[in-house]
């Protein structure tokens, strides 16, 4: 049996899985933003006692590699390097875009081809992270940063799709509903595939290790598209002595 502990925590849903042989036998996750760091951790040790398997017992443990908030993205990807440190296990990064469209596979109920998968991640503002799959869930472009306002989405889709106003879309993550001011093709499904999931890792993680397609512990990196929002305080040095 292949048993490996997933880890998600690139958008504001912190969830951990247990996986044995492609199948999740444990899940624990939670929507509170901005607390992945104290909640990540008692999520693992649920669901190693609702599994019965231990961190000891694992194959491998997947992380979502992102893109996502770069914070976040650091909490999963530290926690899951020290537990492959500590226990000697491989390392499997699942880019969090292919998740979402491998998740949303069988919401698509267009009856006509081409179609394509579109997952969307909440960049802020009018922006979104985003890539193209087909139905083969070949990716047909490196996922990218784009800014939805009026023909954007359309012109994003012509750019790299051929006939593209003929084709179906299924849309999934939870950049989706910044769709709503923008234009897009008609034929063009919202799934019901809105938060990330460390659920959704499993497929792509299993599929990783059964090809032995392990990331190098020391120098992995995720894939965090923007960098770190740090402000800087307006008060002067003086004041921040007092």
């Amino acid at each position: 049996m292949t048993k490996i502990l997933l880890i998600d925590t690139a958008t504001e849903f912190c969830s951990a899985a247990i996986a044995v042989d492609g199948a999740v036998v444990a899940l624990a996750e939670s929507a509170e933003s901005l607390r992945h760091a104290p909640l990540l951790t008692p999520q693992i040790d649920r669901c190693v006692r609702e599994s019965g398997i231990s961190l000891a017992d694992l194959d491998a443990v997947a992380v979502s590699r992102g893109p996502g908030s770069y914070t976040s993205l650091r909490v999963g990807v530290s926690v899951a390097k020290g537990i492959c440190y500590a226990l000697g296990k491989p390392l499997i990064a699942v880019d969090t875009l292919l998740s979402l469209a491998l998740a949303s596979d069988d919401q698509q109920s267009l009856s006509g081809t081409p179609f394509y998968f579109l997952p969307m991640l909440d960049a802020r503002r009018n922006e979104v992270w985003t890539c193209i799959y087909d139905n083969a869930f070949q990716p047909l472009n490196d996922p990218q940063p784009l800014i939805l306002e009026n023909n954007s989405f359309v012109d994003y889709l012509t750019a790299n799709i051929p006939d593209a106003e003929k084709a179906g879309f299924v849309v999934s993550g939870n950049g989706m509903e910044k769709l709503s001011n923008v234009i897009f093709f008609e034929n063009t499904v919202l799934g019901s595939i809105k938060k990330s999931s460390a659920a959704y890792l499993c497929t792509p993680a299993f599929q990783a290790f059964q090809m032995s397609d392990f990331q190098d512990v020391a120098y992995f990196e995720p894939l965090y598209m923007k960098p770190p929002n740090i402000t800087v305080s307006n008060k002067s040095l003086w004041h921040q002595k007092q």
